[in-house]
């Protein structure tokens, strides 16, 4: 069975090159372009990975990933971060993220990323 990822980035261009790298192997269940959506989204859909960007307008990634990790502790979020965000990164780990692949992506670091949360 192929896992249900919901896609969260502000930037459309973000949200194409990571469907395009997944819908292969996995079902795109939504896209959002802030925390707030995300959030919104996950309780509706109950994906089983988030691929989530840290700097969004709203809500940011560390504080929706904490939102979600709220609503459902099993929750398994990936964080997709800019190269040079060390410290951004760690707060992300603290709120919950479970994984994390830097921009911008490579399909093999992006795949293996899914791959080591969902075999977690």
């Amino acid at each position: 069975m192929s896992t249900g990822v919901l896609i969260v980035d502000d930037s459309h261009f973000m949200r194409n090159l990571l469907r395009q790298i997944l819908e292969q192997d996995h079902r795109i269940l939504g896209e959002a372009s802030n925390g707030a959506e995300a959030v919104k989204l996950y309780k509706e859909h109950e994906p089983d990975i988030v691929m989530m960007d840290i700097v969004m307008p709203k809500c940011n990634g560390i504080k929706a990933t904490a939102a979600i990790k709220k609503i459902d502790p099993s929750a398994r979020v990936i964080m997709c971060t800019s190269v040079g965000q060390r410290e951004k990164m760690k707060l992300a780990v603290k709120a919950g993220a479970d994984g994390y692949v830097t921009k911008p992506f490579e399909e093999p670091s992006v795949r293996k990323a899914l791959t080591d949360v969902v075999a977690a």
